[in-house]
This record gives structure tokens, sequence and C-alpha cells, in this order.
């Protein structure tokens, strides 16, 4: 088991962390500052298996990092949780560029040619950075036998092959199987995968609810 560090606190983080401690995980909680009210009541729900602190003392902590920070914010809590506390670790990059400052439907401030997993990779160039997760709601990323007994489809980019094994192995003991993990390439293909998320937005919006996701009929 690993220990691994989930920066964010919503409903992202937390649905993130408490899976990865039900699989037996220890978990660091990382928020703009110290006795963050959500990291505490985490914290406190888990008796004694996850502690909480600022991105740095949590990025510190991890072998392995999830951002769940909303994607506006993301170089800034990375940038934050500081660059040696992520030198050579995966950052499990689940975050969108998206911005709601406008009400909804919200719009993607990086798109086409850039992505913001590329923006991350870029900034943290030591560091192993894999997409995934980024195409559907936080319940589906940890209980996809909840929509269709599984049978529906997610991604991985990234630019460290090895990393992204390790990545893949966690989303199997999560319960997505091989055949439904779909290697896109290098972190390029981030570009695709957010982009995605116009569209996602849209059908929530038609169908209101967040319980659907993509399965590739071959």
């Amino acid at each position: 088991m690993s220990k691994i560090t989930v920066l964010g606190t919503g409903i992202v983080g937390d649905t993130i962390g408490s899976k990865l401690i039900e699989l037996g995980h220890s978990v660091a909680m990382g928020s703009r500052t110290i006795n963050n009210e959500k990291a505490l009541a985490f914290v406190a729900k888990h008796n004694g298996k996850a502690i909480e602190g600022t991105f740095a003392d949590a990025a510190a902590y991890g072998e392995i990092i999830f951002n769940c920070t909303k994607g506006s914010g993301s170089i800034d809590a990375l940038k934050m949780a500081g660059d040696n506390n992520l030198k050579d670790k995966i950052i499990v990059d689940i975050s969108n560029p998206l911005d709601f400052s406008k009400g909804m439907p919200p719009f993607l401030t990086i798109s086409n040619t850039n992505s913001l997993g590329e923006e991350i990779q870029k900034a943290f160039p030591t560091a192993k950075v894999v997409k995934t997760l980024n195409t559907m709601n936080c319940g589906l990323m940890v209980h996809p036998d909840s929509l269709n007994n599984g049978d529906h489809d997610t991604f991985i980019c990234g630019n460290d092959a090895n990393a992204k094994d390790k990545v893949i192995e966690i989303l199997k003991s999560i319960g997505w199987s091989d055949k439904h993990i779909i290697d896109l390439g290098d972190i390029t293909a981030a570009r695709g995968t957010e982009m995605y998320l116009a569209l996602w937005v849209r059908v929530l919006g038609s169908i209101n609810t967040g319980n659907f996701n993509i399965k590739i009929v071959r």
C-alpha cells in the first residue's frame, strides 16, 4: 500500500481520498491552509487513516499525488506544494480547465493546441503527469460498476510509460478492468479528454444527471 497525497478538499478530493483509504492506502489531504475545515472533517471520519496539512505538507508526505483541485487553480496549488515535494513523483491529474465565472455552462480556459495536463507537465518537468478519470463525475470514478455493470470506459495519457502502468494498477484496484482503460498516448492526448467536457456539461444539462459515461463500441 502507498502513501498518497490528495490535493483539494472538495467532493472530488473527498471521494477519491476515501476510496484510496478503503483500499488500504494512507492519505494526506492538502489545502491552501492548515486546519482547513473540510480537510479536518475528512481526517475525522477516517479514524487515524488520514492526515491533513498545507499543499506542501501533503505533497511531502505522498509517494503519488492526486490533483483534485479546480482546474483554474491547479497550477497555483501545485506551485504551493513545491517543486521539491513533486520531484520524480507521479501527479495523477483529474482536473479540468473549466471557468464558471460567466455561469453555466462553463467554458474551457485552455483548448485545441494545449491542455491543462500539458501545462502541469511543463510547469513541473521532473514530475510524471498522468491524466485520467477527468471525463466523468467522481461517483463513477471510484464505483465504475455502479453504471452498466462497469461496461464503460476511462482514458489515460502521459509521457512516462512506467508512471501510467502504476496508475493503471490503481485504477484496476478501484474496479476498472483492463479492457475499459484506454491508453491514448502521451500527455498531449489530454487536449481531447479535457475538450470532451464541453459536451459533458451539455449532456448533464439535458438529462439532469451526471451518472453517465463514454463507452467505445468497436
